[in-house]
């Protein structure tokens, strides 16, 4: 057996495009595009199937600090110009949107998507966005697709509090209103809000908050209308957290900070979790200060970091063990995106637009046939796109990396 090691892994592609540091990325649309968010504002929507950008456009006056989805068409952008904004990005609006990249200094009149929403919020922070579900969610089916491409159901905005930074806003979309807040708590010292999440279930709605001090707590509201509960408060960390992310199973939920720790961490009203006590599951020491972009992919398996060494590390999310350390870029990276795995769907695209969607339970045993029964290139090139494991991540270099791992 040879005892040779395998040489280091290297990104399947490689997106360049972006003239400033990549703060966001984010698969949308089936795992058909990737969005990029950059420090001037820019976003750039890639078609993976070519590599090539189809939409791009000045979405903020200043950096973008997050982006996500909402339906089938809707991108949601935050940035530190003190916007959050909805746009209308499908497939067929794409055609009206300029395709010339941010590093080819495009003309400051390029047409952008239409702007569905706007909400004036605090970016002092330097803290994204989080969003759910405004309810109980629907089964996904094909039936609830389709609808939802029409209708996207309501949302909830968790963004820090416009007058105090160590307070949390609650927005509902599509009404625009404030639906709740929380105020920063008195009896500890937090400092700042530095990331945030949200979970709902019925009418119990749970916020998580990352704070500058190192503290993280839970805050759950039991009925629309009722005051917030602090159930649970730990300080993990020595540092300002940097980045956040629930798990699929909405039970526990990750976190990690400028210093090297990375935790894990319960969601009090999460059943099953009454009766422990309620203190960190795990809290591991990396050795490697400054993971952020903290995401988990779709299935719950695994998550990923961003490290300011300029290096992605891949974790299992049971053990907590770090499984892989990706080195391509030659500075810090500062964001991590996951392809969605599962029950996707492969979109079969003539024309330009969506024609149909078909489930896929296992991506694994289904591809191939799937694959094998498209008859031209592009659809090949879809699928195979689609159904790829990616991990995407972006840098201060302003390049994207696409790795398929795992």
């Amino acid at each position: 057996m040879s005892t040779e090691l395998l040489p280091p892994a290297q990104p399947t592609f490689v997106l360049r495009g972006h003239s400033a540091q990549v703060h966001a990325v984010h698969f949308i649309q089936g795992n058909t595009r990737l969005l990029s968010a950059d420090a001037e504002g820019w976003l750039v929507s890639w078609n993976l199937a070519s590599k090539r950008p189809v939409a791009v456009w000045r979405a903020h006056g200043n950096a973008v600090l997050g982006i996500g989805s909402w339906g089938q068409d809707r991108v949601i952008t935050h940035g530190r110009d003190n916007k959050l904004a909805v746009w209308q990005l499908g497939m067929r609006d794409e055609e009206a949107i300029g395709k010339t990249l941010p590093v080819d200094k495009p003309s400051s009149t390029t047409p952008q998507p239409w702007l569905l929403h706007m909400l004036t919020v605090n970016t002092l922070n330097f803290c994204s966005f989080a969003m759910c579900l405004d309810g109980m969610p629907q089964p996904y089916t094909v039936h609830t697709a389709i609808k939802a491409r029409k209708h996207p159901p309501p949302i909830l905005i968790a963004v820090p509090n416009t007058m105090d930074s160590g307070g949390i806003d609650i927005y509902q979309l599509p009404s625009e209103t404030r639906a709740a807040v929380i105020h920063a708590e008195r009896d500890i010292t937090t400092g700042m809000v530095m990331a945030l999440g949200i979970h709902t279930e019925s009418t119990k709605l749970q916020v998580i908050a990352g704070y500058e001090s190192g503290h993280t707590m839970v805050f759950v509201q039991s009925d629309p209308g009722a005051q917030f509960q602090r159930l649970y408060c730990a300080q993990s960390h020595t540092q300002p957290i940097l980045s956040m992310a629930i798990l699929p199973g909405h039970d526990c939920y990750l976190t990690s900070s400028a210093d090297a720790i990375i935790a894990k961490h319960p969601l009090p009203a999460a059943p099953g979790i009454w009766k422990t006590e309620l203190k960190p599951f795990k809290v591991i020491q990396t050795k490697h200060s400054g993971q952020q972009g903290l995401q988990v992919r779709s299935d719950g398996r695994i998550f990923a970091t961003a490290g300011w060494d300029a290096r992605l590390r891949v974790y299992s999310a049971k053990t907590m063990k770090e499984l892989a350390v990706l080195k391509w870029h030659k500075v810090g990276c500062y964001t991590t995106a996951f392809a969605e795995i599962g029950n996707c769907f492969l979109t079969k695209v003539e024309d330009g637009g969506p024609v149909k969607q078909e489930a896929i339970e296992d991506p694994d045993e289904k591809t191939a046939v799937r694959i094998s029964a498209l008859t031209t290139v592009q659809q090949r090139r879809e699928a195979k796109a689609q159904s790829t494991h990616w991990l995407a991540a972006g840098s201060k270099d302003g390049k994207i990396s696409l790795w398929d791992i795992y």
